[in-house]
């Protein structure tokens, strides 16, 4: 079975496309190597992000905060969808990505800005998560070595 690369893009890269990088890659079909980055990374993952993401089982390791830029280097993984996490990462100018990837954008909520207890928090991040998850399972199910942009697309308005 083919695997497709995802990556995942968010202005901080510390909360929703490191979840959506950590549920691709974690996804019972198999079918996901996610990927996630940001224009202007933090310096950390959100721990409400990280918290979630071991949950899931993901590696340790791959939790960093990462620039675009990484994904634009000639040894980088070749992706075949870029997928915009924040309104504000899918109004910026990307870089150009080899191979011309699908691209999407599935705007949510930032949790990190989620005022309030802990559990505040928590269930704001694991909302994100849901909804995210939900698109993932629909690009899962889709017949995607004929999937067109339009059709990734749909997906937004679908969930």
């Amino acid at each position: 079975m083919k695997q497709y690369n995802i990556l995942f893009l968010c202005t901080h890269n510390s909360a929703r496309s490191v979840l959506a990088e950590a549920l691709a890659s974690t996804h019972s079909s198999g079918m996901f190597v996610g990927y996630s980055a940001g224009s202007a990374p933090g310096t950390s993952v959100n721990p409400f992000a990280k918290e979630l993401a071991l949950e899931m089982g993901y590696d340790q390791s791959k939790l960093r905060s990462k620039s675009w830029d990484e994904f634009g280097l000639p040894d980088a993984p070749k992706m075949d969808f870029i997928v915009t996490v924040c309104d504000n990462a899918a109004g910026e100018q990307c870089p150009y990505w080899p191979g011309q990837p699908a691209n999407a954008h599935w705007g949510f909520p930032d949790p990190s800005q989620t005022q309030g207890s802990d559990e505040d928090k928590r269930r704001a991040f694991r909302e994100v998560m849901i909804g995210l998850k939900k698109r993932i399972d629909l690009l899962a199910g889709m017949p995607l070595d004929k999937l067109d942009l339009l059709k990734l697309k749909e997906i937004h308005a679908k969930s």
